[in-house]
């Protein structure tokens, strides 16, 4: 049996632990081969401060590695205010789709635009957003403001708007959490939650602004269990919910990711989380917290990007840079804060 490729990076995603590389993680990035990177608030403190780190990130790897980040809007900003615009949370727009929903729909576009020019700037080029959740009034509050709302049509119009504003602004979307974390009465975050809603329920609702942007190129899976598909794993680590729900029911084909392996939801070590993720169909493993011991486990029991992942990963690159275009940057800063009463 040949060795692994090579040329060919890890189905991995990792965080870092501060604001620059310490002398141990630029030796194991660069043996792990991970094929991207993911930053938070603890990574991110000015601008020259996070070129310089997206750079060395980089050049750890010897190559173009998709670095993201979550920059929401609202609650969900990992760049500090002291230095960037505070994109408003996703139910804004919601609201404002309330009375004008064509408005709205431009000014998520606009502000998506502005978002995608703010990472691009800093060599980010992936944002972990639009949430295509629907909050229902007894959820746990995790979601919340981060959604757009409650009706699957118009959080589909949304979502595909701001995802049309990032791509137009070289970044890539990523839709989450699919097939959706709405219902979830707890944060999985902190523990597993379990969804008893019927599959019909389900393909009315939550599935519906997943399938309307299911040609997108990059989501995020939902830690939870949906018990009429799968009664024991996580949608994450489900054979069922990957090949049946997600690629088969809502028709999404693009690059597939989990949510973060450390999460409270998920039991078991960490090499196991990650090979049943990738067994039940998932083409990416992302881990968060830059834990040293945590991410080298990964490492050992993470090969190579699938040739499926492969090619789901070039189409998403290749959409990345076919659909980046100019914009006068001034002007869509003056229309959004028109659209949101500003100014």
């Amino acid at each position: 049996m040949s060795g692994p490729d090579r040329n060919v990076p890890k189905a991995l995603l990792f965080g870092c632990r501060g604001l620059a590389l310490a002398a141990e993680e630029r030796r194991f990035f660069a043996s792990a081969e991970p094929l991207g990177f993911i930053l938070f608030a603890r990574n991110c403190a000015d601008p020259a401060q996070l070129r310089a780190l997206v750079a060395d990130l980089k050049d750890c790897v010897g190559r173009e590695a998709p670095i993201l980040i979550d920059q929401e809007g609202g609650r969900v900003c990992r760049l500090p205010s002291s230095h960037w615009r505070v994109p408003p949370a996703a139910a804004r727009f919601g609201e404002l789709a309330d009375r004008d929903p064509a408005a709205a729909a431009e000014a998520v576009w606009l502000n998506a635009r502005l978002l995608a020019a703010e990472l691009d700037d800093l060599g980010i080029d992936v944002d972990c957003a639009p949430v295509l959740d629907l909050p229902e009034r007894h959820a746990d509050p995790i979601i919340g403001d981060r959604a757009f709302g409650g009706d699957a049509d118009r959080v589909a119009m949304l979502g595909a708007a701001m995802c049309e504003g990032f791509l137009a602004g070289g970044v890539l979307p990523v839709l989450k959490h699919i097939p959706g974390h709405g219902r979830a009465r707890v944060d999985s975050h902190k523990a597993l939650p379990v969804v008893t809603a019927t599959a019909a329920e389900l393909a009315a609702t939550d599935f519906r602004p997943f399938c309307a942007l299911a040609d997108m190129p990059l989501a995020m899976t939902a830690h939870i269990v949906y018990s009429a598909f799968d009664a024991e794993a996580p949608a994450t680590l489900s054979k069922t919910v990957v090949t049946e729900v997600i690629r088969k029911q809502i028709g999404f084909d693009g690059l597939l990711m989990t949510d973060d392996l450390s999460m409270g939801a998920l039991e078991g070590d960490l090499a196991m989380r990650a090979e049943t993720a990738l067994a039940a169909g998932c083409d990416l493993v992302l881990h968060c917290n830059g834990e040293f011991d945590e991410m080298t486990a990964l490492a050992a029991a993470v090969g190579p990007l699938a040739p499926a992942a492969q090619a789901r990963l070039a189409r998403a690159q290749s959409r990345q840079r076919d659909e980046k275009q100019d914009a006068d940057l001034d002007e869509i800063k003056a229309c959004l804060a028109a659209h949101l009463g500003e100014g």
